[in-house]
C-alpha cells in the first residue's frame, strides 16, 4: 500500500492539473482501447473452436467462413493495437512534459539547486539532511521511466483484470469437473482447470516475489551509479584544460574507471538476480503451454470434447493463466518501477523541505527599497554547523564604498553569500537595495552567442546593439565587439581575466546602483584593474549607489571608504569570528 500511496501522490497532481481533461480523456480512450482488445480475444477464443472443430469435420464451407472471419478480426485488433500504442505513447510523452516543466521549475525555485548541491557534502541543517543525489538524472530519466512504466504496469494490470473476469466463466464451463475417489466415495470438483489455473499461478508468483526482491534495491542503485559516472564525464569536460594544465588525465581515468567499475559490480549483481528469476519464469511459462493439454487430453481421447473445444480450453486457459501471472510477468518492470518511485519520492520530499526561500529574511519592504544595505542579528554558520558571525549589524550608505576583508578562510565568501540571500544557513534580516548585482568568484556563462552570455540572465533582445558593443568596450575588451553572434563555451574559450572583464562588461551594460564584487579582479594585471575598478566606481557614483567588495590586493583598497574586517571573536563569543568596520 506504501507503493500505490506514493504512485498516487506523484500521479495525481497531473490528472488535475491544468491539463486535466486532456490528461483524462486520453486515458480514458486508452482504457477503452485496452477493454476492446480483451473483447477481441473473447472472439478469437470462439473463433478456435469453430475453426478447429472444421478442421476436425473436415467442412470446407465452414472452414473459408471461419477463415474470413478471421480476416475481419484481425483486421479490427490490428487497429486497436495501433491506436492503443499511439495513445499511451501520446499520453506518456504529456505526462513526462508536464512533470519535468513542474520538477524544473520547483528545482530552480528558492535556489533549491543550490542548496542541494550543498546538501551533498553534508549538513547539520534537517532540512537539508539526506539530500538526494544526480537530480539532473532523476529530472531527465527517472521521470521518463516512471510516466511509462506507471501507465504500461497500470493498463497491463487492467488488461489482466478484465481478462481474468472474461475467461474464468468460459474456462469454468469448458473444463467441467474432476471426478476422484478417495475413501470409497467419488468426489467432483467443477471448474478443475480454473482451480488449477489458481493454484498454478499463485505458486509461481510467491516463488517469483521469494527470487526476484533483490532487484529493486539493485534497480535503485545501478541507476545512482549510472548517474555519478556520466556526472564525473561532464566534470571533465568542463575542467578540461585545468586538468589538462594539471597533467591530471591518469587521476581522472582511475576516477572515472573507478566509476565505471562500480557501475559493471552492480550490473553483474543486477543480472545474477535477473538470471535466478528467468530461470523460473521461463520455466514457468514453457510449462503453462502444455498444461492445459495435459489436464484436457482424457477428455478429449475418450470422446467427451472434439479438438476445437480442445483448443477453445487451452486458450482460455492461457487467457485466464495469463492474467493471473501478470505479475510475474511484469515483476522486472516493477523492480524498476519501484527503484524509480523511490527515487522521484525522495526528490520530490527535498524540494518540498526547500519551497522556503534560502538565506535570511529580508526586513520591511521600505528599507529593502531604500538606497541602503543593512543587516540586523546576522547570524552565519557552515554547513556543517559551526557558527561564523552571530548577532551582526552592518550598515552601508548610498556613496559608500566598502572592503571586506579577513584572512582566507574567515568566511568573507559566506558572509557574501548571506548578504545576497541564498545562503541556507544563515537567519537575521538583510536589507538589501533593489538595484543590485552580485558579481561571483567563478561567473557562469551560458553556452551560445556572446551576446546571450553578456546580457545573462536576461535576454539580450532587451540591449542594443551599440549598448552590447559598448559595455564589451568598457570592460576592455574590443576584439568580442565582432564575435557577439559566435556560438561558443565562452566560460573555456576564454581566459580566467577575459571571464572577469566580462562579468564586469555585464554590469556597465546593465548600470545597477550597487555593485557586490567577490574577487572580481583577481586574474587582472595591477593597471588592469585599476582602469575597471575606477570605471566601476565612477557608474555607481553616477548612479548614486555604493559598493561592497572582497580583494585581497592593496591597490583595490584605495577605491574603498571604508573596510568591515573579519577578526577572531574575543573569548566566550558565540561564533569565530566577528566584523570591525574600520576607516580607510
Amino acid at each position: 500500500m506504501r507503493q500505490v500511496r506514493r504512485v498516487w501522490e506523484l500521479s495525481w497532481p497531473y490528472f488535475f492539473s491544468e491539463e486535466k481533461w486532456r490528461a483524462r480523456a486520453l486515458l480514458a480512450a486508452i482504457v477503452a482501447l485496452n477493454l476492446a482488445l480483451v473483447y477481441m480475444a473473447v472472439l478469437f477464443n470462439d473463433w478456435n473452436k469453430l475453426f478447429y472443430d472444421s478442421l476436425q469435420d473436415k467442412n470446407q464451407a465452414v472452414f473459408w467462413t471461419q477463415l474470413g472471419r478471421f480476416s475481419y478480426l484481425a483486421f479490427a485488433f490490428i487497429v486497436i493495437a495501433v491506436y492503443k500504442f499511439y495513445l499511451t505513447q501520446l499520453l506518456e510523452m504529456r505526462w513526462r512534459s508536464w512533470m519535468t516543466r513542474t520538477t524544473l521549475q520547483r528545482w530552480l525555485s528558492h535556489q533549491a539547486f543550490y542548496r542541494m548541491e550543498l546538501g551533498r557534502f553534508g549538513t547539520s541543517d534537517p532540512a537539508l539532511g539526506g539530500t538526494p543525489d544526480n537530480p539532473d538524472q532523476r529530472i531527465a530519466e527517472d521521470i521518463n521511466q516512471f510516466t511509462s512504466l506507471t501507465l504500461g504496469l497500470s493498463m497491463g494490470l487492467l488488461n489482466s483484470v478484465v481478462t481474468l473476469a472474461s475467461f474464468v466463466g468460459i474456462l469454468w464451463g469448458l473444463s467441467g469437473g474432476f471426478v476422484f475417489s478417495a475413501g470409497g466415495s467419488q468426489y467432483n470438483i467443477p471448474g478443475f482447470m480454473v482451480w488449477m489455473a489458481l493454484l498454478y499461478c499463485a505458486a509461481g508468483s510467491w516463488i517469483t516475489q521469494r527470487i526476484g526482491r533483490p532487484q529493486i534495491p539493485l534497480n535503485f542503485a545501478q541507476q545512482r551509479v549510472e548517474a555519478d559516472f556520466r556526472h564525473h564525464m561532464i566534470r571533465v569536460r568542463e575542467y578540461s584544460e585545468s586538468i589538462a594544465l594539471d597533467g591530471g588525465e591518469g587521476v581522472e581515468r582511475a576516477q572515472l574507471e573507478g566509476r565505471f567499475g562500480a557501475v559493471l559490480d552492480n550490473y553483474l549483481r543486477l543480472i545474477k538476480a535477473q538470471k535466478n528469476l528467468i530461470w523460473f519464469t521461463s520455466f514457468f511459462g514453457q510449462a503453462a503451454v502444455v498444461f492445459p493439454f495435459v489436464v484436457a487430453a482424457p477428455r478429449f481421447f475418450s470422446g467427451a470434447i472434439q479438438l476445437g473445444e480442445l483448443m477453445q480450453i487451452s486458450s482460455a486457459f492461457g487467457q485466464v493463466q495469463g492474467a493471473l501471472s501478470w505479475f510475474v510477468d511484469s515483476y522486472p518492470s516493477l523492480a524498476t518501477w519501484r527503484a524509480t518511485t523511490d527515487r522521484l519520492t525522495s526528490f520530490e520530499a527535498s524540494l518540498a523541505q526547500m519551497q522556503a526561500p534560502a538565506g535570511p529574511a529580508p526586513s520591511d519592504a521600505s528599507a529593502t527599497e531604500s538606497n541602503t544595505l543593512r543587516t540586523q542579528n546576522l547570524q552565519v554558520a557552515l554547513p556543517n554547523g559551526v557558527a561564523l558571525l552571530a548577532h551582526t549589524a552592518l550598515v552601508a550608505h548610498a556613496g559608500e564604498r566598502v572592503l571586506l576583508q579577513g584572512p582566507s578562510g574567515a568566511g568573507k565568501s559566506t558572509l557574501f553569500r548571506a548578504l545576497a540571500g541564498i545562503w541556507p544557513f544563515a537567519s537575521g534580516q538583510v536589507a538589501r537595495p533593489a538595484e543590485a548585482m552580485f558579481i561571483p568568484q567563478r561567473p557562469y556563462f551560458p553556452n551560445g552567442p556572446l551576446r546571450d552570455a553578456l546580457a545573462y540572465p536576461d535576454l539580450p533582445t532587451r540591449y542594443s546593439e551599440a549598448q552590447l558593443r559598448k559595455a564589451l568596450e568598457d570592460a576592455l575588451l574590443p576584439d568580442l565587439a565582432d564575435q557577439l553572434d559566435q556560438w561558443n563555451t565562452w566560460g573555456q574559450k576564454l581566459s580566467g581575466g577575459e571571464q572577469q572583464r566580462l562579468a564586469l562588461a555585464r554590469v556597465f551594460l546593465k548600470q545597477p546602483q550597487w555593485v557586490f564584487a567577490d574577487e572580481a579582479t583577481s586574474a587582472l594585471d595591477a593597471p588592469t584593474e585599476a582602469t575597471l575598478y575606477q570605471r566601476l566606481v565612477d557608474l555607481l557614483a553616477a548612479r548614486g549607489g555604493g559598493l561592497v567588495s572582497i580583494a585581497h590586493r592593496p591597490g583595490v583598497a584605495a577605491f574603498h571608504t571604508k573596510a568591515w574586517v573579519l577578526e577572531p571573536a574575543a573569548g566566550g563569543a558565540d561564533a569565530r569570528f566577528e566584523v570591525v568596520e574600520k576607516a580607510l
